[in-house]
């Protein structure tokens, strides 16, 4: 072992713990592996937290949180019943500055999945920061949550999914495009995430040249989708191909050609000027879906997760084998599929038309 002797120009390391270098390091990893969607929801999060903290306890926010803390968010933020009616446990003073400051959107009570995604991603932070223990895990947080569910239940008050893309309301939103560089690109983009498989606002705005593969002879692509929600470290396998074809094919053509771009990323900012800038964010793909809608006279709630629900939906509608719509999507998870499956096909089952059938 005498070869192995060190010069000691750097720290050495405790085994038994983290050096605080290692740790960002390893928070560096985790946020790279993590979407740009992710990141900036848990950023905003923690954002959150760290203003309620302060306005609160007049503290800066460390972790851990005693369970106290995590008790009193939920009551803060719920909405409940109470003999002078419904009412939130935040002082409206409070509700107010973090509207006035950006913190909240509007003033009032969360919807439930706005505190679940609240307390998730603090309790992410305390398993990635080791705080013990994780108050989070507390029984006493989990009756509560339970409670507040059953009470936001009770008050009809549930999360309902964003209208559906399917067929019909893609064409009327393609009519939209005209042939100018932005609605050849809006139709390239609206086509490609759809037709391959309803891919994420995330998944198209990382489209590659150089996993766009064309066939000669042939007039479609196949894209090689290498990183996704459900593909987090880029393995390859059948699942990763998706084809672009016909009509969406067609405009992917239109849209290189006239754009005149042959690497980097496929979808660009276009300025007011019409040049042809960078990468589009998912927040701006998300905008221009809801903009085409909008031309469209469609409803607002459209989003561009509307792509991914209307090809499922729309897939369902067709009969198409789950299987086969599930190697395009990539969902891993068959009762989020047959869920939308069920939702295409329940006006047109024999049980919802007993009626009508015993009359004819």
């Amino acid at each position: 072992m005498q070869d192995l002797q060190l010069i000691h120009h750097f720290p050495l390391l405790d085994p038994a713990l983290l050096h605080q270098s290692t740790q960002k390091a390893i928070a560096e990893i985790v946020s790279g592996g993590e979407s740009e969607n992710t990141r900036n929801s848990y950023k905003s999060a923690m954002k959150y937290w760290a203003a309620w903290y302060k306005l609160r306890y007049g503290q800066t926010l460390s972790l851990p949180l005693p369970v106290p803390v995590i008790l009193q968010f939920i009551v803060d933020h719920a909405l409940r019943s109470t003999a002078n009616g419904d009412s939130v446990g935040l002082p409206a003073e409070l509700d107010l500055f973090l509207v006035k400051n950006g913190y909240k959107a509007k003033a009032g009570h969360f919807s439930i999945n706005t505190i679940l995604h609240r307390l998730s991603v603090l309790s992410k932070a305390h398993k990635m920061t080791a705080a013990h223990p994780n108050p989070c895990q507390d029984p006493r947080v989990h009756e509560l949550i339970d409670k507040t569910r059953k009470l936001y239940a009770k008050k009809g008050m549930y999360s309902l999914k964003r209208p559906a893309i399917t067929k019909e309301p893609l064409s009327q939103i393609l009519d939209t495009c005209d042939d100018s560089l932005k609605g050849i690109r809006d139709k390239a983009l609206i086509l490609f995430a759809w037709v391959s498989g309803g891919r994420r606002r995330s998944e198209v705005a990382n489209a590659h040249f150089s996993q766009l593969i064309y066939k000669p002879g042939s007039s479609d692509y196949l894209y090689l989708l290498l990183h996704s929600k459900t593909n987090q470290t880029g393995t390859v396998s059948e699942n990763v191909y998706k084809p672009v074809t016909g009509i969406a094919a067609q405009a992917l053509r239109d849209w290189i050609n006239m754009s005149e771009l042959q690497s980097g990323y496929i979808f660009r900012q276009i300025n007011k000027s019409g040049v042809i800038g960078e990468k589009l964010t998912p927040t701006s793909i998300n905008n221009i879906i809801k903009a085409r809608c909008k031309l469209a006279g469609l409803d607002e709630a459209f989003t561009a997760h509307s792509l991914r629900s209307g090809f499922v939906t729309e897939a369902g509608k067709q009969n198409v084998p789950i299987a086969e719509t599930m190697l395009l999507t990539g969902h891993k998870n068959i009762n989020t599929l047959i869920s939308y499956y069920r939702e295409a096909n329940i006006l047109e089952s024999k049980a919802a038309n007993l009626f009508e059938n015993s009359n004819n």
